[in-house]
């Protein structure tokens, strides 16, 4: 890990800004932004449904609608979890290059996982949108391997990582329900 910590750093702007995210975590952030968005929340989706639009669920084409509200919801999360990541944990989604602060304000403040949830609002959005039980059926698997990876990867690395910071903020915000930040 010390490796990959020199290399990072050898990423950073010229002059040191504490204020100021290191470069390699905006590139970084870039890249693992473009293979997860691209991947999971655009490729297989279309792989599954072709982006054909079918009867909607139960005849219902309401259903559409609140799949398109989702989607348009899921947008703002997905890119304010990425910025916060960048400019207040001076890191990266990406496991390998994790932030080096605790993130708690934005979408944070609701719940620890706002992209795992905006990535599940995106593929149930899109399974409604297109009357798709393929894409609805990723989306559960996709909300069941988040979940998984959240519980016995990511928290232990966190409590591991920022300790009794990490332990509070577990106890002000929860894991998957938004829900008021408690005073």
């Amino acid at each position: 890990m010390s490796h990959l910590a020199t290399v990072a750093d050898r990423w950073d702007y010229p002059i040191r800004m504490p204020d100021r995210p290191p470069l390699w975590a905006v590139f970084g952030t870039l890249a693992g932004a473009s293979l997860f968005i691209g991947g999971v929340l655009v490729y297989l989706p279309w792989a599954l449904s072709g982006w054909r639009v079918r009867e909607a669920f139960f005849g219902w084409e309401s259903w559409r609608w609140i799949g398109g509200a989702l989607i348009a919801l899921s947008v703002p999360v997905l890119l304010d979890f990425l910025m916060r990541f960048v400019r207040e944990g001076h890191g990266t989604p990406v496991p390998i290059a994790p932030p080096r602060h605790l993130v708690v304000r934005g979408a944070f403040r609701y719940v620890r996982n706002p992209a795992y949830l905006g990535a599940v609002a995106n593929l149930l959005g899109q399974s409604l949108v297109f009357g798709s039980p393929a894409v609805l059926t990723y989306a559960l698997i996709m909300a069941a391997f988040f979940h998984l990876f959240v519980v016995m990867y990511e928290e232990p690395t966190l409590r591991q990582k920022f300790g009794a910071e990490y332990e509070a903020y577990c106890q002000q915000v929860g894991r998957w329900l938004p829900r008021r930040p408690r005073r």
